[in-house]
């Protein structure tokens, strides 16, 4: 040990030319010229723990060599624990393994030998910003501006540092002094007019809404704030929340700019004190002066429809209904759908279409109506009656829809959605097939028919639909479509092969959205720095509170309970993967398609394998997948751990979903961690008392003596 920390002996002036050289060409991604200067340095000094670290760095990044690298970065470090290049390169390992947290303990270390490095300043700002390690963040930014005053994103970055440690004041402060610090601004600079908009909602955090105000007013007519969307956005809410008469001027003025934004309308009514979420007859008659004054605006006519009641909502609905018919707007069901929920405005949409259906008939005397106007009205009472659980009527509307016009994708796709909710899936799949042969180059359609090709437990079918969009070369369509992330089919094929017995897969597949969600996590960390360096400050920091939220996405959630429900039946009861493998004996067909499937694969690898034309296309390989069948996830040891972590966030990020409360409950009983699946058990009964699965695990409780 007294060796290693030992004063270093500095490399001769010809070795140390060479370590300079090593380091531009791994600063220029010559993997082959880096290696080969890295062997000519330890071939004379082979316990130099810098050019060690270097050449490990190096060969990180060559195919098949990744794990020599690392113990080479390992043994460099333990050669010279005073190095600050020792202690970067081990971070550039450790973050490049995701390994964040040791990462930042790596670049710490490095800034103790060099504490004015700027590179490591920078990456363990943007680490601390991924940890959100807010408090350290400011220090690390307040050093960076300390010695770069100059760059104008320093202090930028300072101020956001600030702004997300929860000191605004200190983040107004950092940002006047940088304004008063500017000279000579080029008009119409998209960066100084986001710092100014950034530097606004700093002040409207504060409560300082007079010179919020005031600035926005000022650089807004000087055209230094060149966003006009959002100068009307953030003066009408800073003029509301000063309950100014001038606010409704301001909303109005939005209004004018963005007839069609919902959440306009609802905040210009909240300005005024309309409730907005009831029948409001002034909230009516005011959004019909909108509606005339913007004739070709779609927004307040429907939003007339939610605050409207009685006579009038029949009548300004068969306004709408209609004029959607005759247009012939295939959307016009998903459109008036979330009225449904008032069962009085359900019922006089239903009698609203069925007279129309009578009057665009073509038995009628009416003979100036388009032939599609009937048919668009057939189509939205079949949609009508189909979500309503009458597929009898569903069906026979679309049955003569389609004689009438049999070429009409819509209409086969509404078909397969009624046959579907009446629990008929393999009619339902024929339905989307046929509508997917009519356009074949359409997307949605296949990606539809693919859907319904799962959800009728064809998976080897479904996987061929989209196969159709998949890349040539993929090993199979289903591993490009979890390459590209498919929610939806991972998803979809999870729960198919869940109904049809083959629990390891659906897991495989539960297990894959897991990771595309760690991905998403991951792939913020770029944008730490390239937000600051491009000045998108406002768009940064709605993802940082996105990405807060991310495992609170529906997908995350259902596919972190039935892997939970998975891990725990095969706790329960282990003979099920015993049973599994036994069973997975394949048929000679299905031997000549594996065997086909897998000389594809080695051909592609064979190719990938081929020479590089240079260094910069040295990156190591895929990893190969050593469990497709997914039989040795199902058997780990840890299950039950892996259950719980994925089961973690959801505490926080879904408190009110009782299925995530019931699967922690079953996860923690079968840890022995009696308090957490108790107090699981005491959110579930919170939320509903009566749910029969709470019932159950009650009892489960009880039976198990705790």
């Amino acid at each position: 040990m007294s060796k290693s920390l030992g004063k270093r002996v500095p490399l001769p002036s010809k070795e140390a030319s060479l370590f300079k050289e090593l380091l531009t060409l791994y600063e220029t991604r010559q993997i082959k010229k880096g290696l080969k200067t890295a062997d000519l340095i330890l071939k004379k000094f082979p316990e130099h723990g810098e050019t060690l670290c270097m050449k490990g760095l190096v060969l990180t990044h060559m195919k098949d060599r990744r794990e020599e690298g690392l113990e080479l970065v390992k043994k460099g470090v333990r050669l010279d624990l005073t190095s600050h290049i020792c202690w970067h390169v081990f971070g550039l390992v450790q973050k490049a393994d995701k390994n964040y947290e040791e990462a930042l303990k790596s670049y710490t270390q490095a800034l103790r030998f060099d504490k004015d490095n700027m590179n490591l300043l920078r990456d363990s700002a943007q680490l601390q910003t991924h940890l959100r390690l807010f408090d350290t963040l400011v220090d690390t930014r307040h050093t960076i501006l300390i010695l770069r005053p100059n760059q104008r994103q320093n202090w930028v970055g300072l101020a956001v540092a600030h702004r997300l440690a929860g000191h605004p004041e200190e983040a107004r402060k950092v940002m006047e002094h940088y304004q008063r610090s500017l000279k000579n601004v080029p008009d119409y600079d998209i960066e100084h007019s986001e710092t100014l908009l950034f530097y606004i909602s700093i002040l409207v955090e504060l409560g300082e809404f007079s010179e919020a105000l005031s600035v926005l007013d000022s650089n807004s007519r000087s055209r230094a704030i060149v966003d006009r969307t959002a100068i009307l956005e953030t003066r009408a809410h800073i003029l509301t929340k000063q309950n100014a008469p001038e606010a409704e001027e301001a909303w109005r003025a939005l209004i004018e700019h963005n007839a069609d934004s919902y959440e306009t309308y609802r905040g210009y009514f909240e300005s005024l004190g309309i409730l907005f979420n009831e029948p409001n007859p002034e909230a009516v008659t005011k959004l019909e002066e909108f509606a005339v004054q913007n004739p070709r605006a779609t927004a307040p006519r429907r939003l007339q429809l939610n605050v409207a009641s009685e006579e009038k909502f029949v009548e300004l609905a068969k306004i709408y209904i209609e004029r959607g018919l005759v247009k012939g707007v295939p959307s016009l069901f998903a459109d008036v759908k979330s009225l449904y929920a008032d069962a009085t405005k359900r019922d006089a949409i239903e009698r609203i279409a069925e007279d129309l259906r009578e009057q665009y008939a073509p038995s009628s005397k009416a003979s100036d109506i388009e032939p599609t106007t009937y048919l668009w009205t057939l189509y939205f009472l079949a949609q009508h009656y189909s979500s309503q659980s009458q597929p009898d009527k569903s069906l026979a509307l679309l049955n003569i829809a389609i004689e009438h016009t049999p070429t009409l994708p819509e209409l086969h796709l509404a078909r397969a959605r009624a046959l579907k909710r009446a629990g008929d899936f393999i009619g339902a799949a024929r339905a989307a097939n046929e509508a997917r042969l009519l356009d074949g180059q359409d997307r949605f359609l296949n990606t539809k028919c693919g859907k319904y090709l799962l959800r009728a437990g064809m998976t080897k079918e479904a996987e061929t639909i989209f196969g159709l969009f998949t890349k040539k070369d993929a090993l199979s369509p289903a591993a490009d479509l979890e390459d590209m992330q498919s929610l939806l089919f991972l998803l979809e094929s999870a729960a198919a092969y869940r109904v049809s017995g083959r629990p390891n897969m659906a897991l495989k597949r539960y297990i894959a959205v897991k990771r595309a969600f760690d991905d998403f996590e991951d792939d913020q960390f770029d944008f730490h720095g390239y937000n600051l360096r491009k000045f998108t400050i406002s768009i940064y920091l709605k993802l940082l509170k996105w990405e807060d939220q991310l495992r609170a996405n529906p997908a995350y959630i259902s596919a972190a309970i039935e892997a939970s429900k998975i891990f725990v039946e095969v706790s329960d009861d282990p003979s099920i993967v015993t049973a599994l493998t036994s069973n997975s004996q394949l048929t000679d067909a299905e031997k000549k398609a594996k065997k086909k499937a897998k000389k594809a694969a080695s051909k592609v690898q064979e190719e990938k394998k081929a020479p590089a034309a240079n260094d910069k296309e040295l990156e190591p390989a895929p990893p190969k997948d050593e469990d497709p069948d997914g039989f040795k996830l199902l058997a780990s040891t840890d299950a039950l751990e892996q259950a719980a972590n994925l089961l973690m966030p959801l505490k926080t990020l879904a408190p009110n979903n009782i299925d995530v409360w019931i699967a922690i409950y079953d996860v923690a009983i079968r840890r022995k961690k009696l308090l957490q699946a108790v107090g699981a058990l005491n959110h579930a009964a919170a939320l509903d008392p009566e749910y029969s699965e709470l019932h159950v695990r009650l009892v489960d409780l009880k039976q198990r003596g705790m």
